[in-house]
């Protein structure tokens, strides 16, 4: 019996027709059909009924779809380690982290984690702050890095770092003069490219500067490019911003009636092995020194 048979066979039981099975496995429709065949041959019993232009599982192929999918998933997760440990590897870290995280102060500290832990292969995976939670609650990677506190009861949560969040806008000839309610009146308030603090944040803005424009940006990334091209200002937590304050893409612009919020920086976990107990500790130094 054959891996690639096993693997066949899963999805085309996913799709229920070869012609949809091929395309995901790029494979033609009669190697498809020759795997199915071969596999039945092999376990002696049809696993398929042909009805028209689709297949329909057997009794005896729902019986062996679920033993099919334990042992793909077993030999892929054996195939990666294997290829880990060919690489050097004898530890994994799965981080799941926000875009905002990952495009600020993340790819430096990761680099220079490696460089202390050179046997630990590091994976990164980038989800929305709200599904990170869901992704250490059920055990899909070992740490998560969030501005957004989880729903989830079963995981832990640690706060390893806070920073100011300040107003800024594009480096204009006007720039110099610019204060907060020139600013707020001058250009759209771009806003929602933080996941916690743009609600309360609003309202406390609309209660003073009752005419702002604003305009819903979902990145952060995206929002300083726009900035800099003078379509706005917003709010912002200083690591974000701080190249582009460094080189004057833009500017700090300070605060009179409004109070800026604090950002945090929150670490989730299920289970703390060695390894992710290394990582939050050399987070922690790295983010004390920001």
């Amino acid at each position: 019996m054959e891996i690639k048979w096993i693997k066949t066979f899963v999805v085309t039981a996913k799709f229920e027709n070869f012609r949809k099975a091929s395309e995901e496995l790029f494979l033609t429709q009669p190697a498809v059909t020759k795997h199915i065949q071969r596999l039945e041959e092999n376990l002696n019993i049809q696993l398929f009924e042909r009805v028209g232009t689709k297949v329909i599982l057997t009794s005896a192929g729902h019986k062996f779809y679920s033993f099919a999918r334990a042992l793909l998933t077993k030999y892929e997760e054996g195939m990666e380690e294997f290829e880990s440990w060919k690489q050097g590897y004898n530890r994994k870290l799965v981080i799941a982290t926000a875009p905002q995280i990952a495009s600020s102060f993340l790819p430096s500290l990761v680099r220079h984690f490696i460089n202390e832990h050179p046997n630990i292969e590091v994976i990164i995976n980038i989800l929305k702050s709200y599904e990170i939670g869901e992704e250490i609650s059920i055990g899909k990677a070992d740490i998560g890095l969030s501005r957004l506190l989880p729903i989830q009861t079963n995981i832990k949560v640690n706060t390893v770092h806070k920073e100011p969040v300040i107003l800024v806008g594009p480096n204009c000839k006007e720039a110099s003069d610019l204060d907060e309610q020139t600013a707020i009146h001058k250009y759209r308030l771009v806003t929602h490219n933080h996941p916690d603090y743009w609600d309360h944040l609003l309202n406390d803005i609309k209660r003073h500067y009752p005419t702002v424009r604003t305009m819903k940006v979902n990145q952060i990334e995206v929002t300083k490019r726009f900035i800099e091209e003078g379509l706005g200002i917003s709010y912002l937590p200083i690591t974000m911003i701080k190249e582009e304050l460094t080189t004057n893409k833009l500017v700090e612009i300070k605060a009179d009636k409004i109070t800026p919020p604090t950002s945090y920086t929150y670490v989730l976990t299920k289970v703390e092995s060695e390894e992710v107990l290394a990582f939050i500790n050399f987070l922690k130094n790295a983010l004390s020194r920001l």
